[in-house]
């Protein structure tokens, strides 16, 4: 389980399907004579791999491919429906074939124009398994994934996983430069609102004609500001892409992405006036609300569909136990974290998916409730636990207090000698969490992809699925699954998910902590901005 990217909102889908043109407003262009030119300087911690959409799960990288790339779609900053972005039009009359015809005046940042055959090209190498996408689990829904992709036999042991049959996906099939048509396996009614995950960007051409690691070092996209250089724990520079030419094109003319690995330098940095955006402030300028007396009116204040969990890493003998987690999970007061660490800036998490999405059932988290006495008698009922229980956390955002606060509680409430223990930054981090390296349970956290329920159970709990870290696995989980994602619409998918989650609070692969709420900070220098649905800096909306 990782932080991810986007969206919030919510879709309609009927027997004819089609999204309209974007309406969404990013803001006015006052003040665009100082803007036109102007540059600023943001946050961001250092990328976990090279920046290629299709394997970038982590919010390191997410926030780049986000701001390189446009996809299909696009999820409005209020949170209301998917609209077009690169595609003109959407249409099915069945939710399993779906006819996508694209606007035929956008680019790649080299010039190229963006094609149909770019999208198709893309997705069958993301789905294609030895190529090792992390996002290739996001084409299961598409006719032919299952020729394309094979697993390991073993998991990470000596076997390889067999060759599959086919490079490419019977459900995919070009129809001219610029219309494509998509089959999917089953009718899927939540197909559509995917397509602005960064899993299903388009790639230029001269993506396949390098290593992949070599393009994502210098990525070429089709966003609204383009690649200039990347120093490797310093700082990555963007600049505006002037051929753009959908809703949300750039008014400034440079951005310099920051790589921190410690918060709290870089909110010295934006008292300082050497940093115009910080996406979070951290903890130790919450308290007392500082963080206003400090900006004056230069603060903003949201929520987002994210929660953070801690995660069990179940390919340690360990944590199999289920009555073990459920001790934990029952052990750690969310409610005082809430008002001790963060302030009541974070809600205590009371269910498996974010309430802000679409079809999450509310208060299913049986779990969460603080319950020492019953984590007690299921601890021992579990045996105990011998030795030492290290909760990991990346020390380059503000982790340190509410998870040394849970291993406290854990210790306290459960007699386990546990303590919190930080990694320097967040690539090794998630090196160590995408290698199943780790040795205790670990901070994690899900933002999600995409306005349904759906992104909140397929990645995370499904065998195999692209954000199931710590190897969780359940046959009936699986089969619940598959038939939510195939329902012939959204209220009956989203039912069934919900039965699945009961399962899930059962064996507490994971545990939910506390909902996301979000403070922001600017400089005097930015006269006007908007945060997208997820938090993160709308670089379209940015006035100067």
């Amino acid at each position: 389980m990782r932080v991810s990217k986007r969206a919030s909102g919510a879709l309609a889908v009927g027997a004819a399907f089609a999204l309209v043109a974007s309406g969404c407003s990013s803001g006015s262009d006052e003040g665009g004579d100082n803007s036109a030119d102007g540059s600023i300087v943001i946050n961001n911690v250092q990328p976990q791999n090279p920046l290629v959409p299709a394997n970038t799960t982590e919010t390191g990288g997410g926030r780049f491919i986000d701001w390189l790339w446009t996809g299909l779609v696009e999820y409005p900053n209020n949170g209301g429906a998917p609209q077009n972005a690169v595609a003109d039009s959407i249409e099915t009359t069945d939710s399993k074939v779906f006819t996508i015809k694209l606007k035929q005046n956008t680019k790649f940042h080299d010039g190229t124009p963006v094609k149909a055959e770019n999208f198709v090209k893309a997705w069958n190498w993301a789905a294609y398994s030895p190529n090792g996408a992390s996002n290739g689990t996001f084409f299961a829904d598409i006719q032919g994934y299952d020729d394309v992709h094979t697993d390991d036999p073993d998991g990470d042991g000596p076997k390889e996983a067999p060759k599959p049959n086919k490079e490419e996906m019977s459900g995919l099939k070009v129809l001219d430069d610029w219309s494509f048509e998509v089959t999917l396996g089953a009718p899927t009614a939540v197909f559509p609102t995917k397509l602005g995950y960064s899993a299903f960007m388009p790639l230029p051409d001269a993506f396949f004609t390098q290593k992949p690691e070599d393009f994502g070092k210098k990525p070429i996209g089709n966003g609204p500001v383009k690649f200039v250089s990347w120093q490797d724990n310093v700082e990555v520079k963007l600049t505006r892409f002037d051929d753009y030419t959908l809703r949300d094109k750039v008014k400034i003319k440079d951005i310099n992405v920051k790589l921190y690995q410690d918060e709290n330098a870089a909110y010295t940095d934006l008292l300082a006036g050497n940093l115009d955006f910080l996406e979070t402030i951290p903890t130790s300028a919450l308290a007392g609300e500082k963080y206003k007396s400090d900006l004056g009116d230069r603060w903003l204040n949201t929520v987002t569909p994210s929660t953070a969990f801690i995660a069990f890493p179940l390919y340690d003998k360990r944590f199999q136990d289920v009555k073990l987690r459920q001790a934990v999970s029952l052990a750690v007061n969310r409610q005082e974290i809430s008002e001790k660490i963060f302030f009541g800036t974070r809600k205590p998490a009371d269910s498996w998916a974010n309430p802000l999405t679409p079809g999450a059932p509310e208060k299913n988290c049986t779990v969460c409730e603080f319950n020492p006495e019953k984590a007690k008698q299921l601890l021992a009922e579990a045996g105990g636990f011998q030795g030492e229980m290290v909760f990991f956390y990346n020390a380059d955002s503000s982790h340190k207090d509410w998870m040394e606060a849970v291993a406290q509680q854990v210790k306290t409430n459960l007699g386990i000698n546990a303590r919190a223990e930080g990694v320097p930054t967040f690539a090794v981090f998630r090196s160590n969490i995408d290698g199943h390296k780790m040795t205790g349970p670990y901070r994690a956290a899900w933002q999600q992809d995409y306005p349904d329920i759906e992104n909140w159970v397929n990645p995370l709990f499904v065998t195999g699925g692209s954000s199931n870290d710590g190897l969780y696995s359940n046959k009936e989980v699986d089969a619940l699954a598959k038939e939510a994602s195939a329902a012939p619409s959204l209220e009956a998918s989203h039912a069934k998910f919900a039965e699945l989650l009961k399962i899930v609070d059962q064996e507490v692969p994971s545990i939910p902590v506390y909902y996301y709420g979000q403070q922001s900070g600017h400089s005097e220098k930015i006269k006007k901005l908007e945060l997208t649905n997820v938090g993160e800096l709308d670089l379209s909306s940015v006035v100067l």
